[in-house]
């Protein structure tokens, strides 16, 4: 370029311009290619894309003649950066929604632990008809809030991308029992029949057990809940098979009133609900159908439904299922041992330490964790914890993470530095229930997580575990 252009580029991309000419002058590469920022006549500046090559060289090698072109590219950076902070918004938006759902889950969680913990104990305690009744209703409406909870954490990670589906040995006609018994129940109240039909499938599917059941288990709870009278039928049926997977659909069709074509077509949508007026008698959040449709998107299906009002309504979703090279069993449950009872018989009197700030729910521990004859301890914050630990003779600690002036995970950390988890297991139980939440734990050091609202039997199966592998560590 001759020195009159030079002195038109912009200061900040000079040194560029001229570094991409003399590489491709000193190279004898095919062309160069560069971007900057030039002078308008009119004094304003605007992007420019260069491309040039040499078409004629001296006998010594030295460029005599070079063609090339300038092209004003300023209408597409501008593009380009304004697509740009589109995203970083974006990106902004979806880290904040994400901290707002974890924090007011914490918040919530909190004192949901209590009052589930405080209605277990009461319930323990001895109590009249009337009165355990009354509680009853109390734990019900409790356990609707946590599924709320659940339900629109769960359609969070969804959208967010951070479901990881699991991929393991997989009976579908057990998914379809499963669901079949956490609805019979109901279906029984109602006198409702229940029916289900099977197709036969290969015995080496693999696939997230879990979510199928999950996701079959919204179209079920749905029919019992608004089917009044007449049956229910689950359905897993063979579409397609090939040699390294099957295609299966699942259904749930009911006796039901029926869907109006124009709330059908929105069913599927977030916090969309059908007859509200049904819905207010109920309940319901408006979450399950559209998570369904999530997850059957992400085991590579799609979602749907048909119905017309009096004739009743068969929802449906289709999912692929990869196969094992060999058949593979799924590994059948163990037989699950009273653990508060182990506990009382192989860890009587066993110091524990229990880190938790919050009043109500460091009085429910307690009383849980003295239930199964354990001694309990505790530290108010991750400063005490510490102190505490350092003092010696605990066999376990659990561990809250949001907690004032040290949190758990620093606790964690600064324990590790002189407990190793064979000599001490730490488990995390805290109202902070993100899969990230986990991770985090895990790389503090906590050997286990269990997040709040805590239920009595998973603690004592999560203390068991624990407290045998760390006794069978100290044995020479």
């Amino acid at each position: 370029m001759t020195p009159g252009v030079y002195a038109r580029i912009h200061p900040d991309d000079l040194a560029g311009m001229k570094a991409a000419e003399e590489a491709h002058l000193r190279a004898d590469t095919p062309f160069f290619f560069v971007e900057f920022r030039m002078r308008h006549k009119d004094g304003h500046y605007i992007w420019v894309e260069s491309r040039g090559m040499v078409v004629e060289r001296t006998p010594d090698g030295e460029p005599r003649r070079i063609i090339g072109t300038h092209t004003d590219i300023t209408r597409r950076k501008a593009l380009d950066a304004s697509l740009q902070a589109a995203k970083v918004a974006a990106e902004e938006a979806s880290a904040s929604k994400s901290a707002f759902l974890a924090n007011m889950s914490h918040e919530i969680r909190t004192p949901l632990n209590g009052i589930i913990g405080m209605a277990h104990l009461l319930r323990l305690s001895g109590l009249s008809d009337e009165q355990s009744e009354r509680l009853g209703r109390l734990e019900h409406s409790a356990a609707h809030l946590l599924e709320v909870l659940n339900a629109v954490l769960d359609l969070s990670k969804i959208e967010a991308g951070k479901v990881v589906l699991e991929e393991r040995p997989l009976r579908l006609e057990t998914v379809v029992a499963n669901v079949s018994s956490m609805v019979e129940e109901s279906a029984k109240r109602k006198d409702l029949r229940l029916n289900t039909d099977v197709d036969v499938f290969p015995r080496n599917l693999l696939g997230d057990a879990t979510r199928l059941k999950q996701s079959l288990l919204n179209y079920a709870g749905n029919a019992v809940k608004f089917t009044e009278h007449g049956s229910i039928t689950l359905r897993a049926k063979l579409l397609r098979e090939d040699d390294d997977c099957v295609q299966v659909r699942f259904e749930v069709a009911d006796t039901g009133p029926g869907i109006e074509p124009a709330v059908l077509s929105r069913l599927f949508s977030s916090f969309e609900q059908g007859d509200r007026a049904t819905t207010r008698t109920s309940g319901g959040t408006g979450l399950g159908l559209a998570i369904t449709r999530r997850l059957a998107e992400l085991m590579g299906g799609e979602a749907g439904a048909e119905s017309n009002p009096g004739q009743g309504s068969r929802f449906w979703f289709t999912a692929r299922c990869r196969k094992a090279a060999t058949p593979v069993e799924p590994k059948a449950k163990a037989a699950v041992p009273d653990a508060k009872a182990a506990l009382r018989l192989g860890h009587a009197g066993a110091r524990v330490l229990l880190a938790e700030d919050n009043e109500i729910n460091r009085e429910v521990a307690v009383a849980i964790l003295e239930l199964a004859g354990l001694v309990v301890d505790c530290a108010e914050d991750g400063e005490q914890a510490v102190a505490k630990v350092g003092d010696g003779g605990y066999a376990l600690v659990l561990m809250d993470m949001q907690m004032p002036r040290m949190d758990g995970l620093e606790a964690t950390r600064k324990i590790r530095k002189r407990w190793p988890s064979a000599s001490l297991p730490i488990i995390a139980m805290t109202a902070n229930a993100f899969t990230e939440d986990r991770v985090r734990c895990q790389e503090a050091g906590m050997d286990d997580f269990l997040s709040k609202p805590v239920d009595p039997n998973q603690l004592y199966a999560l203390l068991l575990n624990w407290l045998d592998k760390s006794r069978a560590a100290d044995r020479p």
